[in-house]
């Protein structure tokens, strides 16, 4: 019974305008007021290319040499690192640890110091003294302009 009144009921009909993309009054989805296929490049995209395109061919060029090198440079370290393998691993290990050790202390002091200095915030603020720090620090911002100027 529904699939018939359903049936009968007049269909809306949605309309939308075609635009162009070279709508020379620039209104609708892909105008923007500018004609793109009739002038071809600007001069400044004609020499943007022409000077970008010798330069990323160099660059991919010397990327590529770059990873000719690694590659050759592996093939020739690869014997060496496992004739001195027990050397090595052990001094890697070594070294490795030495580096974490010091990162750390230096995280570990970094957090202490911002630790102490959020404490002494908070305690200077709970006991009101960081108005008298601003008004000194007011005063003698005053002090100094007034030396500076020579008054």
């Amino acid at each position: 019974m529904a699939e018939i009144r359903d049936r009968n009921q007049p269909h809306q009909v949605h309309v939308r305008p075609q635009y162009r993309y070279d709508n020379p009054a620039g209104v609708g989805y892909g105008g923007g007021g500018k004609n793109y296929h009739s002038g071809g490049p600007s001069a400044t995209q004609i020499l943007a290319v022409l000077t970008l395109l010798p330069v990323g061919g160099s660059l991919l060029a010397l990327s590529g040499l770059t990873l000719a090198g690694t590659v050759i440079g592996l093939l020739v370290a690869t014997p060496v690192f496992l004739l001195f393998s027990p050397i090595l691993v052990p001094a890697v290990i070594a070294i490795s640890m030495a580096v974490t050790g010091f990162l750390s202390s230096g995280a570990f002091g970094l957090t202490g110091l911002s630790s102490l200095n959020y404490v002494l915030n908070r305690l200077r603020y709970a006991t009101g003294t960081e108005q008298m720090d601003l008004e000194e620090a007011r005063k003698r911002m005053q002090e100094r302009v007034q030396i500076w100027r020579g008054t």
